[in-house]
């Protein structure tokens, strides 16, 4: 199984030429620079919550982190994990979504800037 990357795949459409309207690695990375991650740590547990909101305040997801041992608990390791994974998801949670927002124009007929 080959490990595809956005980048990868947005090189491999321009090598073959492919010039109708899409969803770029730059648009998604430019959202995701707009979006702020809010962690919390579920009280009495080793568990943390990360959540990714967009510019627009609009939840892309939620993702935790949790340890078996309480002593083995580290809130900033725990924040880190989570949030490295919530923001994996909201990488895919955008291009689901913005890929829906441009099938959602192309049927309208109309079209926008940065597809």
């Amino acid at each position: 199984m080959t490990d595809l990357t956005d980048n990868s795949v947005e090189q491999e459409i321009q090598a073959k030429g492919l010039t109708a309207p899409r969803i770029t690695p730059d648009v998604i990375e430019g959202l995701l620079s707009k979006c702020r991650v809010i962690c919390q740590q579920v009280p009495g547990t080793t568990t943390t919550i990360a959540t990714v909101i967009d510019g627009n305040e609009f939840t892309l997801c939620s993702e935790i982190s949790a340890c078996a041992s309480p002593d083995n608990f580290d809130t900033e390791l725990g924040e880190k994990i989570a949030t490295d994974r919530a923001l994996k998801v909201a990488r895919d949670e955008l291009w689901r979504l913005e890929g829906y927002r441009l099938k959602r124009a192309l049927k309208d007929g109309s079209s926008e800037e940065h597809f």
